[in-house]
């Protein structure tokens, strides 16, 4: 909880950075991800503490300047290697993700169901009831969830809309005993 709760003040602190110096933090952001997370070697060095600070600020500066990283993002990839929290930069980026879809005016979601397949017309409800709700367009993507009996769970950040026959059974169980 302490760390997710650092991360959101770091993204803050960046989102903020970036808009001021009209850099896209999260796109480039997106991009180193995709460049640590297709190679465990970059991932070791970076996250795992048997190596030093300068080998990662010598393998990450390389990585960076190959990039084309903007300085900010560059010095603030440094700053979390030297302060001994770069183990928080994903939960940084994808807090950073959000904030930015929050700038763009829209949030993400997700249906869980029990069929393999979304029902649109379901879809289609949720996401006006949610811009209705929130004031902001609503992306959903569909997971089927084989521990969901019947209907659907809807998640949206910590919105939550439980309209599954386990829950329903769940709260008339706790009615009954009390």
């Amino acid at each position: 909880m302490k760390e997710k709760i650092t991360a959101k003040i770091y993204a803050k602190s960046f989102f903020q950075l970036g808009k001021e110096a009209n850099i896209d933090v999260s796109s480039e952001l997106t991009k180193l991800t995709e460049v640590i997370n297709s190679s465990n070697n970059l991932e070791n060095v970076l996250f795992l503490d048997v190596f030093t600070i300068s080998e990662k600020y010598d393998v990450f500066n390389a990585i960076a300047k190959k990039m084309n990283l903007s300085a900010l993002v560059k010095n603030a990839v440094n700053y979390l290697i030297q302060e001994k929290r770069i183990n928080l930069l994903p939960l940084i980026i994808k807090e950073i993700i959000v904030l930015d879809d929050h700038e763009r005016g829209f949030i993400r979601g997700t249906i869980e169901g029990s069929d393999e397949v979304e029902n649109a017309e379901f879809a289609k409800k949720v996401k006006e009831y949610l811009k209705g709700k929130i004031g902001k367009n609503p992306e959903l993507h569909y997971i089927q969830n084989k521990n969901i009996t019947a209907g659907y769970r809807v998640t949206v950040e910590d919105i939550q809309f439980d309209a599954s026959v386990d829950n329903q059974l769940e709260k008339f169980k706790e009615s009954i005993l009390g």
